[in-house]
């Protein structure tokens, strides 16, 4: 399956979207720290509801130890600044779909990190910024999961 990797997210409900996202996909969210909040929140926790147990969160001290944990893998890098389009990957089980904190995304140097393998966008209308972090990861996972024939679905 597929892995979304958040880089230092920010905003807890954001993350408890994805908990259930993962749930349903079967993707695995890998959280990269600090974290903006404290994963026993009570908005993460009503983000996530009960799909908590249903879902696999792992979460690394540093990128160094999370590419040390996911890696080999190929990287695809979510940013707005990229040219070539998501859905323009042929994505393989195992990929690791990176996404970073809110309001900013990932940095210059975080981008340029030798386990980067590809940088993709979501296309948007122009002089819109981004979209919400749960939302961009939802969307990245399902175009992963529907090129494998949406695997394990019912």
């Amino acid at each position: 399956m597929f892995r979304l990797l958040f880089v230092t997210p920010r905003i807890a409900p954001n993350t408890g979207n994805a908990i259930r996202t993962a749930a349903a996909t079967g993707a695995e969210l890998h959280l990269v720290e600090p974290l903006g909040f404290d994963l026993s929140e009570p908005k993460l926790r009503r983000a996530g509801l009960d799909y908590h147990d249903l879902a696999s969160v792992t979460v690394h001290p540093s990128l160094p130890a999370a590419w040390d944990a996911l890696a080999p893998a190929r990287v695809v890098a979510f940013t707005a600044h990229a040219t070539t389009p998501f859905a323009d990957v042929d994505y393989r089980a195992g990929d690791v779909l990176m996404f970073g904190p809110e309001p900013d995304g990932l940095d210059e140097a975080t981008l340029a990190d030798a386990h980067v393998t590809a940088q993709v966008r979501i296309p948007m209308l122009a002089g819109r910024r981004s979209l919400n972090l749960s939302n961009a990861a939802a969307i990245a996972v399902y175009e992963a999961w529907r090129q494998h024939g949406y695997a394990g679905a019912v």
